[in-house]
């Protein structure tokens, strides 16, 4: 699994690939970290790992207010300005269904120009890069009715306006290899979050994970540029006390987090 400090590496997905990617750049590797904010599920991942290999830019009809208002349903509409845009809450801003939060900038303006700032830069490093860490966090995905899209943030939209589903294995792998069929000229580094996500409680975060841990290992298989690091299976097997948690029993502590870098960085330094 070894990684060259001089080659490009590009890391995508869930609050791990930033934690790794911060310090693999830290420790003198060539990095580009999740160029959308963090990304949870595999077909958020997907599209814009597609989007840095095409580099089109992001354009008008892609913003949208991020709105921060408590979500009620038959709440009044938003205002909307002399130019029919909607406009966001004091504080909102601006942001995409590509995006996390972290990406919402005052005016649309402001976003459009840091966003494909963004892209463009992290379209060539990937265009160079030898080696994609990718994180996947859940097979949950929240698709979007109107745009019929999935988003990679709902950004506090009504919940109405989404279709909450479960990705199913075949979904993932059908989504996934083809990706790595397509760029067989880069290594792909597979793992899952080991972040539960409790929204469903501990069983649906399970039957969530497994979903993903089954569809990586059919992928890992079928194409000899991948491979798996079992992030999860070190805080959630071998670790397993609540006492590497935080205290809301979801989030890996400061402890573990340290432990899973030794070993990845062990790994990459092979």
């Amino acid at each position: 699994m070894k990684i060259d400090k001089e080659s490009i590496t590009v890391s995508l997905g869930s609050c791990f690939s930033a934690e790794i990617g911060r310090r693999m750049s830290e420790a003198g590797y060539r990095m580009c970290v999740n160029p959308f904010g963090v990304l949870y599920n595999p077909a958020s991942v997907a599209s814009s790992l597609l989007r840095l290999a095409d580099g089109r830019p992001f354009e008008q009809e892609d913003v949208i207010p991020r709105d921060t208002n408590p979500v009620r349903e038959g709440r009044r509409p938003r205002p909307v300005s002399p130019d029919h845009r909607p406009i966001a809450p004091d504080g909102g801003g601006y942001v995409s269904f590509w995006h996390h939060g972290s990406f919402a900038r005052k005016t649309p303006e402001e976003f459009l120009d840091n966003a494909n700032r963004a892209l463009a830069e992290a379209s060539a490093a990937f265009r160079q890069a030898a080696t994609v860490i990718v994180t996947f966090g859940t097979s949950w995905v929240f698709r979007h009715m109107e745009r019929d899209m999935i988003v990679s943030n709902c950004h506090k939209h009504p919940a109405s306006e989404f279709l909450r589903v479960r990705m199913s294995v075949e979904e993932t792998v059908g989504l996934w290899s083809p990706i790595l069929s397509r760029f067989g000229d880069k290594r792909f580094i597979l793992t899952v979050s080991p972040i539960r996500h409790l929204r469903d409680g501990f069983h649906g975060n399970q039957l969530s994970k497994a979903t993903l841990l089954l569809s990586e290992d059919i992928l890992v298989r079928s194409h000899p540029n991948a491979e798996y690091f079992p992030s999860y299976e070190i805080i959630i097997d071998e670790l397993r006390d609540r006492s590497w948690f935080e205290a809301d029993g979801a989030h890996p502590n400061q402890d573990a987090i340290d432990t899973v870098w030794q070993r990845f960085s062990e790994e990459i330094g092979k």
